[in-house]
C-alpha cells in the first residue's frame, strides 16, 4: 500500500543496496555476466539476487552445485562488484536521512561484505553508520532474520522497537521474521508486503522525541 503514516521506533535498521544506495547498474552487469557463464536466463537471475548474499542466490539458481563452490564463486563475485562502482549513486533523500539520524540508534544491515559496503557507500557519497552488520557478521543470509536481530542486539534495542528500511523481498521477509516493522523503499519493495512503502527517502522525515523515541513521518 502507499504509505501515509507515522511510525514510532527506538532504533532503525537500514539495508544498503536499493535502500540507501542505487547500485542496480553494477549488480546487473556483474550478475548478468555470471548468468551467461552458467547458461542461465539473466532476467530470471535478476529476480533472485536482490537482498541475498551471493552464495544464497547461487544455491537457489544452481541447486545441484556443492555449496563450497557457491562460496568460492561468491568471493569472486564480491571482488567484481567491489571494483565496479560505475553508476553507483545515493537513493534520493539518503544524505539528508542519514544526517537526521545523528544521535539516533541505527545500524547498517547489509548482505554486502565490508569491502563492498565501504566502496558503494563511498561511491554514493554517504557516511557509513558506526554500527554495521555485514556478510562477515552472520552465518545466514537474508531472508533469515539473523542480521536484523544482531543489529538490534548490538544497539541494545528490543526487536519490536526497531523499524527496518528495505527494498528487496528477501530483506522484507527478514525484517518481518525478526518481528520488526518494515518500511519498503522503491518499486521493488511494493510487491513484497512491507508495512508501508514509499518511492524513496525524500518521503521520510525523522523526528526525535525527548524520551528516546523516534517518530517517522512516512509519505
Amino acid at each position: 500500500m502507499t504509505a501515509t503514516a507515522v511510525l514510532t521506533a527506538r532504533a532503525l535498521l537500514l539495508d544498503m543496496d536499493g535502500t540507501l544506495v542505487n547500485s542496480d547498474a553494477s549488480v546487473e552487469r556483474v550478475w548478468r555476466r555470471w548468468a551467461e557463464r552458467h547458461g542461465l536466463d539473466g532476467d530470471e537471475v535478476m529476480t533472485v539476487v536482490h537482498g541475498r548474499q551471493g552464495y544464497a542466490s547461487m544455491a537457489l539458481l544452481l541447486p545441484d552445485r556443492p555449496m563450497e563452490q557457491n562460496h568460492a564463486d561468491n568471493a569472486r563475485m564480491l571482488a567484481e562488484e567491489t571494483a565496479d562502482t560505475e553508476g553507483v549513486v545515493a537513493i534520493p533523500g539518503a544524505p539528508e536521512f542519514l544526517a537526521a539520524l545523528r544521535g539516533v540508534p541505527h545500524a547498517l544491515v547489509t548482505s554486502a561484505d565490508v569491502p563492498l559496503s565501504t566502496a558503494r557507500m563511498a561511491a554514493a557519497g554517504l557516511e557509513l553508520p558506526v554500527v554495521r552488520v555485514t556478510a562477515e557478521s552472520v552465518g545466514a543470509s537474508k531472508p533469515d532474520p539473523e542480521g536484523f536481530l544482531k543489529g538490534a542486539a548490538e544497539l541494545g534495542i528490543a526487536p519490536a522497537d526497531c523499524v527496518v528500511f528495505e527494498d528487496s523481498g528477501a530483506g522484507i521477509a527478514a525484517g518481518r521474521a525478526a518481528g520488526m516493522t518494515v518500511v519498503g523503499i522503491g518499486s521493488r519493495a511494493a510487491a513484497h508486503g512491507p508495512d508501508v512503502v514509499v518511492e524513496d527517502l525524500t518521503k521520510v522525515r525523522v523526528e526525535t522525541v525527548g524520551d528516546g523515541t523516534v517518530r517517522l513521518h512516512i509519505g
